[in-house]
């Protein structure tokens, strides 16, 4: 059994490896008669797009998407939309050691592990190019909930955050870093620059905010709205830690540090006194801001030597030639912001079908 499709009413399948001809996404579930275009869903591939600076893969992909089904005079029909992305860039003859030898920190061995073969061209489903076809099905998915906004940025990287006191949302669009501080974004161009030259990686920590999501989506127990989100940026390739809120910060307070507390408002509405729970109470959403973190770790594929085996079991070491991202959470900001919006596509019409 493979599980390539994420999803429950409003649900998406990608397809395609890192060095085949195409690849793309197949979203299922989308209401009927909204507005939709390449050109809704090509801004949000551009800015995940490689090649755009120094910092990230050097691979030259256009990404331009191609509707082939469920649009209609520019509307939605209700059947399924299929998005296709081809491949233009691929550089297969640089993997031509890891066809022998397994990249420590990759998914090679695993996947021999479970499948007794495996794609070693870029690493095929596992390559982080997987996730251009999520963030063209994310783009559908915003079409669907107007009254919410999703913003990501970059909280840290290699360790050295951001300074909150210096947030401005409108340097995000303004430094290849996404970063809302343009003091750390001058640190972190020496920072990246270094780890590049010397062959490695660095880590980062993604930070996403998603405003106008209304109380009542999200459902208790299996279909919490945190742990839908959780499962969602988790599958995202190089990510291997996610928080709500607070997260494990939580657990160092004491209850009454850790209440937001709440008073009414005249209106007969509430106001939230704080927000550690990260606008979520009992898989539920509160009214506020959804807030999460998501950490990257360091890219697998770099050019310092490490101790490896190979396919025969052989001691060996292995150096990774090609065009990888020295730090592959940067480009990791419109898919985290992607997997939300899928998400809350979805919350929004589980929510619609059982209270009307």
């Amino acid at each position: 059994m493979s599980f390539n499709s994420f999803g429950r009413v409003f649900r998406f399948t990608t397809w395609g490896e890192s060095h085949g001809p195409a690849l793309g996404a197949v979203v299922d579930g989308c209401p009927p008669g909204l507005t939709l275009s390449e050109a809704d869903i090509q801004p949000f591939l551009d800015r995940r797009r490689p090649g755009q600076s120094r910092f990230t893969t050097q691979r030259q992909e256009p990404d331009q998407v191609r509707i082939l089904s469920g649009v209609f005079e520019g509307r939605t029909t209700g059947t399924p939309i299929a998005l296709h992305i081809d491949n233009v860039d691929q550089r297969s003859k640089d993997y031509s050691e890891v066809a022998k030898a397994y990249r420590p920190g990759h998914a090679d061995y695993a996947y021999d592990q479970k499948y007794g073969f495996r794609d070693y061209r870029g690493g095929g489903r596992s390559s982080a190019r997987e996730t251009a076809a999520r963030v063209a099905a994310g783009a559908v998915a915003r079409r669907v909930i107007p009254e919410v906004t999703i913003t990501a940025w970059v909280e840290a990287i290699g360790g050295d955050a951001i300074d909150y006191a210096k947030f401005d949302a409108a340097e995000i669009g303004n430094n290849p870093f996404f970063c809302p501080d343009p003091d750390a974004a001058q640190r972190w161009e020496a920072l990246v620059d270094a780890a590049r030259k010397d062959g490695s990686s660095l880590g980062a920590v993604v930070a996403c905010e998603a405003t106008g999501v209304p109380a009542g989506w999200g459902a208790p127990l299996y279909a919490k709205l945190d742990s839908e989100l959780a499962a969602a940026c988790m599958s995202i390739n190089a990510v291997k830690g996610f928080e709500i809120g607070d997260g494990f910060a939580a657990a160092t307070l004491r209850g009454e540090e850790n209440a937001d507390a709440m008073r009414p408002r005249s209106d007969g509405g509430v106001d939230f006194l704080a927000n550690h729970a990260g606008g979520i109470a009992g898989g539920i959403a509160t009214g506020q801001p959804v807030r999460m973190r998501v950490a990257f770790k360091p890219t697998s594929s770099i050019l310092i030597p490490v101790e490896t085996v190979t396919r025969d079991g052989e001691a060996s070491e292995i150096r990774t030639k090609g065009r990888h991202d020295p730090c592959v959470g940067i480009r990791g900001v419109p898919v985290v912001e992607a997997m939300v919006a899928l998400v809350l596509a979805d919350q929004k019409l589980l929510h619609r079908a059982q209270v009307g």
